[in-house]
C-alpha cells in the first residue's frame, strides 16, 4: 500500500544543515498497523509528512497503491490526498464553529459527495467511533477525546485507502488515550490501513509492526504479532 524508496529530507537554515530521514527504503504492506516511535527530533513526525503527501521530500520517493505520488503535478498529489488519504493530528484541528456532524461532512462536501450522501457518510463515521448521540454538538461541548474522535470519524467519513495519524493521543489522559487507541486497533481489525506516529512505547506495540527511529534513521523494525 505505502512503499518508501530511498527517502531523505533534509531541512537548510542558512548555514546548519539537519538531515531529519536519511535515505529510509520500506513498505508497509495493505491492511497493517503500522506504528513509529522514537525521541523527540527522531524524525517520525517528519517521515509521517512524508509518507502521507504533506510535504516533499528532498529526494527518494514515495509509492501509494503502487502510484508514484512525488514527482507528479501538485494537483494530482493534491488529488490523493483528499480522495485516498485520512489525516489525524494530536490538536484535532476541527472547526470550533461547526458541529460534530459538519465537521466531519465538510470535507465529503469537498470531494464532491451531494449533501445527503456526504451527511449520511458522516453520520456512519461518527456512528462507528461512538458520538452517534453527539452530532450536533459544538467541540466546545465535547470533551478532548470525543473531539478526537470527531476527527477521526472525519479521517475515515470518505474510507480512505490510509489513516495517518501524527500523536493522536499526546494531548489526552491515559484512560482516554486507551480508549482512542482501541478506535484504530479495531479500524485496524475491519481492515483499516494505518501509519502513527506515537512516543508511547506501550501504545506502539499493539499495533501489528513498530518501527524505532533515531537521527533519521531506522534503528529497529519489528512485527509484534
Amino acid at each position: 500500500m505505502i512503499q518508501a524508496k530511498d527517502l531523505t529530507k533534509i531541512f537548510q537554515n542558512g548555514d546548519q544543515r539537519t538531515v531529519a530521514i536519511d535515505s529510509l527504503s520500506f513498505s508497509v504492506p495493505k491492511g497493517q498497523f503500522l506504528t513509529i516511535s522514537g525521541k523527540s527530533g527522531s524524525g517520525k513526525s517528519t517521515l509521517l509528512y512524508q509518507l502521507g503527501l504533506l510535504d516533499v521530500p528532498t529526494s527518494g520517493d514515495v509509492y501509494i497503491d503502487e502510484e508514484e505520488a512525488v514527482n507528479i503535478p501538485e494537483e494530482r498529489r493534491t488529488m490523493i490526498r483528499l480522495n485516498d488519504l485520512g489525516y489525524i493530528f494530536q490538536d484535532y484541528a476541527i472547526l470550533p464553529s461547526l458541529s460534530a456532524l459538519e465537521n466531519t461532512l465538510l470535507p465529503l462536501l469537498m470531494q464532491g459527495f451531494e449533501y445527503k450522501e456526504a451527511e449520511k457518510k458522516a453520520i456512519k463515521a461518527l456512528e462507528r467511533v461512538g458520538l452517534g448521540d453527539r452530532l450536533r454538538n459544538l467541540p466546545s461541548q465535547l470533551s478532548g477525546g470525543q473531539q478526537q474522535r470527531v476527527s477521526i470519524a472525519r479521517a475515515i467519513s470518505h474510507d480512505p485507502k490510509i489513516i495517518f495519524a501524527d500523536e493522536p493521543t499526546a494531548n489526552l489522559d491515559s484512560e482516554t488515550a486507551k480508549q482512542i487507541l482501541e478506535v484504530f486497533l479495531d479500524l485496524n481489525k475491519e481492515g483499516q490501513t494505518i501509519v502513527m506516529v506515537t512516543h508511547e512505547l506501550e501504545y506502539a506495540k499493539r499495533a501489528d509492526r513498530t518501527i524505532i527511529m533515531a537521527d533519521g534513521k531506522i534503528t529497529s523494525d519489528v512485527i509484534n504479532k
